[in-house]
């Protein structure tokens, strides 16, 4: 995350001015990792909001076929308690992919109405907008958030949720508002002044669409930052352990012993899909930070080139 943040910032105006590319869309059906990224993710999407639907909502039910092995009644096998490790994954991936996209998003929101007030306003309220930001961001994010979720009274994914945004939006924030700060006094800023646009309408209209791509890549890494994080809350304990999620399903695992007992298909698919996801969301950043930045967009070409004289030999 904070290298394609970093990348963005240093590209900010370029960004600003190119826009992507005059057909973005189709720049960006092109790029093979934003393909392979969004596949995924429409797959994990598509598993969350449909696949409860066929395993039945009751998998923390205990059965009689305990700690089985995969096979073709239990194709993930069971848990210590005889539950089906793949109706656990199935319906875990509703809490972890909504949590996580939910978090994410309103995080990124929070991020972008502070750093482009900040940033365009100036004055006092830049000056608290921009203490606020940097005590959060000197705060360690994870070793907060365990703190926070510990001591809440609630255990549960809006206690986790919660959590998350508090922790996950003033890094967007301060990046959002070196880039307003190095747009506010262009042309068109200067240009919608003079016709007495509204402060919110240039902000939100004028410069906002100059840093979108900046915002995309905040809102999938900050998507990226829930998803592991929830997980790991959770494996912790400091999470609902009465339901399912990916999260949960590695905390029992571990509470059972189930990599020295040699349980892997217990720990094994929540962690992979874990890691699948993370992985997918980031090709999607890093294919889209291809698209918008003229530097990578200019390496990329050259390369290109260079396969085609090379083939041509």
């Amino acid at each position: 995350m904070a290298s394609v943040a970093s990348t963005s910032v240093e590209s900010g105006d370029e960004r600003a001015v190119s826009g992507g590319g005059h057909r973005p869309w189709r720049a960006v059906t092109s790029n093979r990792k934003v393909m392979l990224g969004l596949i995924v993710v429409v797959f994990f999407a598509v598993l969350a909001l449909f696949g409860p639907l066929f395993v039945g909502s009751n998998v923390n039910a205990f059965g009689l076929d305990r700690s089985a092995a995969p096979s073709s009644a239990h194709p993930l096998g069971t848990t210590a308690y005889g539950q089906d490790v793949l109706a656990q994954v199935v319906v875990g991936a509703r809490v972890s992919v909504a949590l996580g996209f939910t978090t994410g998003l309103v995080a990124t929101i929070l991020a972008v109405i502070v750093g482009l007030v900040s940033g365009y306003v100036g004055g006092w309220l830049d000056e608290v907008l921009s203490v606020l930001s940097n005590v959060f961001l000197v705060l360690p994010a994870l070793p907060l958030a365990i703190v926070l979720a510990s001591f809440l009274p609630y255990k549960g994914p809006l206690t986790i949720a919660f959590v998350l945004i508090i922790t996950g939006w003033s890094w967007g924030a301060r990046v959002l508002r070196a880039q307003t700060l190095s747009m506010r006094n262009r042309e068109f800023v200067t240009a919608a002044k003079s016709t007495g646009e509204p402060t919110w309408r240039i902000v939100f209209y004028e410069i906002f669409p100059g840093v979108i791509a900046v915002v995309v890549a905040q809102l999938l890494g900050t998507i990226i930052y829930a998803i592991l994080a929830e997980a790991g809350l959770e494996y912790l304990g400091l999470g609902d352990l009465r339901g399912v999620s990916w999260g949960t399903m590695l905390y029992w695992a571990g509470n059972n012993d189930a990599l020295a007992l040699g349980y892997w298909w217990w720990f094994v698919p929540p962690g992979l899909c874990i890691a699948v996801l993370g992985a997918a969301l980031a090709f999607v950043n890093f294919g889209i930070d291809e698209i918008a930045n003229p530097r990578l967009r200019t390496v990329k070409a050259e390369k290109r080139r260079t396969r085609g004289k090379a083939k041509e030999a």
